[in-house]
């Protein structure tokens, strides 16, 4: 094949992929397909709301392999959202009872609810910590780290 004619197979090719996106945008019915695509993706937002349970477990990342040590076996939760934020009760105990509220900030990510959060528990309950996390309607697991700790959840929506 001529270099003219390859060239002239590249600019046809360039100009039909650019009258395929014009038209695309330029098409109503594309238009309102891809708002129902959208609308579809908020009616199957995961219910997260309610109460959960599972453990949590520190362990060391220079030891990858290691399994965490799971030093508090049961976690119990209860996220309710409130606005645009959730609000989770997470108590247990641990050697003590425990409780603590906080809020979590979320965004939906496809099928799932991604978390993410700065919480101080305070000098005797290991200071301040950052975790990230994701739910859908059946799980909630995620990692947390603090000046002291590094570790994982991993919560089970109950019935």
């Amino acid at each position: 094949m001529t270099n003219r004619r390859r060239l002239a197979l590249l600019i046809f090719t360039l100009i039909a992929c650019i009258g395929v996106a014009i038209a695309q945008t330029q098409n109503p019915e594309i238009q309102q397909a891809k708002g129902e695509a959208k609308d579809q993706a908020k009616d199957q937002a995961p219910d997260i709301d309610g109460a959960w349970t599972g453990t949590w477990g520190v362990y060391n990342p220079a030891q990858g392999t290691t399994p965490p040590k799971e030093i508090c076996k049961k976690l119990d939760a209860k996220v309710e959202r409130k606005d645009d934020v959730w609000e989770a009760t997470f108590e247990g105990d641990c050697g003590r009872p425990y409780k603590y509220t906080i809020k979590m900030e979320g965004r939906l990510v496809g099928k799932a609810v991604m978390f993410k959060g700065t919480v101080d528990l305070g000098k005797n309950d290991g200071g301040v910590f950052d975790w990230i996390g994701r739910a859908n309607d059946k799980e909630f697991i995620g990692f947390f780290t603090s000046a002291f700790y590094t570790g994982t959840f991993n919560l089970s929506k109950t019935k």
